[in-house]
């Protein structure tokens, strides 16, 4: 299964070395900054599971890909902001049975894959990692937790999808089949929503938040606005999967943050319209009676931190 991996990052750059440690037949399409990089120093994964160097990663760059033919399964990892963009670097590797796996968070990057490509050639994906690219180019893999799902999103066994499971299997990670991945999906974005969002507004872990008067409230009342949505587009969180994320969302002492309270500490890019901002817009489409207080106030403070960024950066 030829496999093209968008990005070399911390995301689809693990997963792609350990399926290339694997023997997979994996490219990394690139920017030429980062194929140069690698071209010299190789692609390095420092990881609890193991340390890897791959002296000599296939890398294209998308001037290039046209070259490369088309691929049998695309898997997409980027930031929801650089979606676009990669929508159009990856077109020419897109064929007649081309499978694409995103794994970005939220839903909408769905609806603008299935319109570019066809829903036809659109899995359903999400991952759980904790990485970063370091300064010297390497990933650092942090935790022992990696894990990626993935499935039809009619629910089917498909040829294709048993064949991606079959290459997933046996590595430096957890890899999921699932039969219900567009539930796994929505559960996944209201667990984060309400981390993100939570931690953003406070700028504080939840250990934090908890310890604060009306902290837990808070979080709750998140949880429940993100919940909303959820089932008013048909994909309630399954008791057990709400409960579990409640026990996380308001554990007391948790260190616990989100990666968008991380990103806006160090001034970086964030995902406020894509994690946030599109929940906001199905909940008053689809809900309109609810006023979807906090979570407002949290894309309030999101777009105000953009704001200010464009400002100080300008």
């Amino acid at each position: 299964m030829r496999t093209l991996i968008v990005g070399a990052g911390a995301t689809g750059g693990y997963y792609g070395a350990r399926l290339a440690e694997a023997g997979a037949d994996v490219t990394f399409l690139v920017r030429p900054a980062r194929a140069a990089k690698l071209a010299a120093d190789g692609l390095n994964v420092r990881s609890p599971l193991g340390d890897l160097h791959l002296p000599d990663p296939p890398t294209v760059t998308a001037d290039h890909l046209g070259e490369a033919g088309r691929f049998d399964l695309i898997l997409l990892s980027c930031k929801a902001y650089d979606l676009d963009s990669a929508i159009s670097d990856l077109a020419p590797a897109v064929g007649a049975d081309t499978a694409i796996l995103p794994v970005l968070n939220g839903m909408s990057h769905l609806d603008a894959l299935d319109a570019q490509f066809g829903a036809e050639r659109v899995l359903g994906g999400s991952c759980a990692i904790a990485a970063t690219v370091a300064p010297d180019g390497a990933i650092r893999h942090m935790s022992e937790l990696c894990s990626i799902t993935y499935g039809e999103r009619d629910g089917s066994r498909s040829a294709r999808i048993e064949a991606v499971d079959a290459m997933m299997r046996g590595l430096k990670f957890q890899p999921r089949l699932s039969d219900v991945i567009l539930q796994e999906m929505w559960e996944k974005w209201v667990f984060l929503a309400t981390l993100a969002g939570a931690t953003t507004l406070m700028r504080a872990a939840v250990g934090d938040i908890v310890a604060a008067p009306e902290g837990t409230a808070l979080i709750e009342a998140l949880h429940a606005e993100c919940t909303i949505v959820a089932a008013s587009s048909g994909f309630e969180p399954r008791a057990i999967v709400a409960e579990r994320a409640r026990a996380q969302l308001t554990a007391a002492g948790s260190t616990f943050t989100a990666s968008m309270l991380r990103d806006i500490e160090s001034k970086g890019r964030i995902e406020a319209d894509h994690v946030i901002g599109d929940l906001i817009a199905r909940g008053q489409r689809l809900a309109p009676e609810v006023s979807f207080q906090v979570l407002t106030a949290v894309y309030t403070g999101l777009k105000a931190y953009e704001a200010r960024r464009a400002r100080e950066t300008a």
